[in-house]
């Protein structure tokens, strides 16, 4: 089961279960579509793979099945850069 991180690991945007601008790759890193496209140019900065849209969890197993309330921050200096203007 995919844990469905709460935010974009570059830029920090939430990400909520039903976002249709979640990004993932094959380890599940998550990123939102704008770092994906205009950041990291398609490829995950962490192990190199591509990005494929996350999938929705329907809302009636969400209590059963929660999401991750980890936040994860990417360190990549253009991720870092990306957060520091915002």
């Amino acid at each position: 089961m995919l844990m469905l991180k709460p935010n974009c690991e570059c830029c920090d945007r939430d990400l909520p279960a039903a976002s249709p601008d979640a990004r993932i790759c094959s380890f599940e890193c998550t990123f939102c579509a704008d770092c994906v496209d205009q950041v990291l140019n398609g490829a995950c900065p962490n192990c190199g793979g591509n990005f494929t849209p996350r999938p929705i969890r329907p809302a009636s197993l969400l209590a059963s099945r929660p999401v991750s309330t980890e936040r994860v921050l990417g360190q990549g200096q253009a991720c870092v850069d990306r957060r520091s203007a915002a």
